[in-house]
C-alpha cells in the first residue's frame, strides 16, 4: 500500500511512548517516512536498536530507555529528546499493556500499577510538551485508547477503565490546550495484529469470531493505526480536535 505524504510534516519533531515494538513501532516507521525527526521511549531496548538500524542511517531518530510510570523518568526522557531533536510539536502517548487479570486477583497496587502503565503518563507527557506546541503557534496530541472497554472483554477490568479514561483526558485537554491552536484526539483501536496478539491470542476460532464481528472481512495491522496517527498530526486534519476515532474494521 502506498502511503500518503504530508509535507507540512517533514522536520517537525515527534514524541512516541512505546515506540519500539507493535503499533508504537509502525508508528516511528511512519513519522520516520514522512521526513520527521522522531524521538521515542520504551523498556524494549534491543527491540528498539533493531528498529533504528531497520530503518536506516539516513533517518533523525532518537531514542530513550524509559519506564512511563515513572513521571520523573518519562520528564527527563522528554528533555534528552527536546536537547536532541528540537523543541516538541507533535505527542502520540502509544505505551501501554494489556495484562488479563481475574477480578479476584487484582490488588490496589495491581490497579494502581494498570492505570499508571495506560493512562497516567498520557497527561504527564502532555503537561510536559505542550509548552513547546504552545511557543510553536500550534501542535497535535494523539491518544491512545482501546475498544476493549467498548467491547466488554472478559478480564480486563483496570486495563478497560483506564482506556476509557483516555477519552476523557482527550476531551479535557482538547478543552483546556485549543486556545493555543493545539489538537487532542485518541485513536481507538481494535483488535489489531500485533506480534503479541498473535502469539497469545490469536486462535483459529479467535479468528472466526472476529471476522464474524468485523464489517472488513481481513485482519488489521499495526500500519493501520499508525496511518491515520500520521494524518491527525498533519495540516490534513487541522480541524479535528477533541475527538476519538475508532480503527477496527467495523466490528463494533
Amino acid at each position: 500500500m502506498t502511503n500518503a505524504i504530508y509535507p507540512g510534516l517533514k522536520d517537525k519533531v515527534v514524541f512516541i511512548s512505546g515506540g519500539a515494538s507493535g503499533i508504537g513501532e509502525s508508528i516511528v516507521r511512519h513519522f520516520a517516512g514522512q521526513g520527521c525527526k522522531v524521538g521515542f521511549v520504551d523498556i524494549a531496548d534491543d527491540a528498539a536498536r533493531a528498529l533504528i538500524a531497520d530503518i536506516g542511517p539516513t533517518a533523525r531518530l532518537h531514542y530513550e530507555h524509559c519506564d512511563v510510570t515513572d513521571i520523573a523518568a518519562l520528564k527527563r526522557a522528554i528533555d534528552a529528546v527536546r536537547k536532541a531533536l528540537g523543541p516538541i510539536t507533535i505527542l502520540v502517548n502509544n505505551a501501554a499493556h494489556d495484562q488479563r487479570h481475574a477480578i479476584d486477583e487484582v490488588t490496589p497496587e495491581f490497579w494502581d500499577d494498570r492505570l499508571a502503565i495506560n493512562l497516567k503518563h498520557q497527561f504527564f507527557a502532555a503537561q510536559a510538551i505542550y509548552p513547546d506546541m504552545k511557543a510553536a503557534g500550534g501542535g497535535a496530541i494523539i491518544n491512545y485508547s482501546s475498544s476493549a472497554w467498548m467491547t466488554a472483554t472478559a478480564n480486563l477490568a483496570a486495563y478497560s477503565t483506564a482506556k476509557a479514561g483516555v477519552l476523557g483526558l482527550t476531551k479535557s485537554l482538547a478543552r483546556d490546550l485549543g486556545v493555543h491552536n493545539i489538537r487532542v484526539n485518541a485513536i481507538v483501536p481494535g483488535w489489531i495484529m500485533t506480534q503479541r496478539q498473535i502469539d497469545l491470542w490469536l486462535t483459529p476460532e479467535a479468528e472466526a469470531n472476529l471476522m464474524a464481528r468485523q464489517c472488513l472481512k481481513h485482519k488489521l495491522y499495526p500500519a493501520d493505526c499508525a496511518r491515520m496517527t500520521v494524518f491527525l498530526a498533519s495540516d490534513d486534519a487541522s480541524g479535528l480536535t477533541s475527538q476519538s476515532f475508532v480503527v477496527d474494521g467495523g466490528r463494533l
